[in-house]
């Protein structure tokens, strides 16, 4: 595990750098939760091309395609 604080390698598992001292241990739960959103923020950004597209198709002077 990289330190996000001195960027130092930790064993996978520490809970403190061995380098900075700091706090490293992230929550299972906290672990989750981001993965979680990572996957909400890809769909969001999916939904947000495709209304960009049907924008960009109703802009005058561009050929119009119904999908």
């Amino acid at each position: 595990m990289i330190c996000p604080f001195c960027l130092q390698e930790n064993e996978l598992k520490a809970l403190i750098c061995r380098s900075c001292a700091r706090d490293i241990a992230v929550p299972e739960q906290l672990i989750a939760e981001r993965d979680q959103l990572a996957r909400k923020r890809d769909i969001v950004r999916a939904e947000l091309l495709a209304a960009r597209a049907e924008l960009e198709a109703l802009k005058p002077g561009k050929k119009s395609r119904r999908v």
